[in-house]
């Protein structure tokens, strides 16, 4: 990409940048807790569901997958919130392709959920 199409913002190097980084991270976590219902319903079910997996005698790689699909749909939650914040910053009217990428994202959440559904079957009955 020629520099003339490049960000301003995107300047910064070497340990600059990470600190930078680091910031928009944790402002995106907090923009996330404090305006999205959904993100603080997964975080409230990762946090029983990691508190129950202590709990219960469960071996060592069950354990890790479980944190990991509670963390994946966490992951999940963001990026569809993301995908929601962009759609409705291009335009707040009603748009087939907007709904489509809504949906979309909505659709990947669910299939996070039925992740940990199944991890914790398959935790719990094998």
């Amino acid at each position: 990409m020629p520099d003339s199409e490049q960000s301003a913002f995107k300047g910064k190097t070497g340990w600059r940048r990470i600190v930078n980084a680091a910031g928009y991270s944790v402002d995106g976590l907090k923009a996330a807790w404090s305006g999205e219902a959904a993100f603080r319903q997964v975080c409230l079910l990762a946090a029983i569901g990691v508190a129950v997996m202590l709990w219960l005698p469960l071996p060592a790689l069950s354990r890790m997958v479980l944190v990991f699909a509670h963390l994946f749909s966490i992951v999940v939650e963001l990026l569809n919130s993301a995908v929601e914040a962009a759609v409705d910053h291009t335009s707040l009217d009603r748009h087939p392709l907007a709904k489509r990428a809504k949906d979309l994202g909505s659709a990947a959440q669910m299939v996070s959920l039925v992740i940990i559904a199944l991890v914790w079957g398959l935790a719990l009955l094998g």
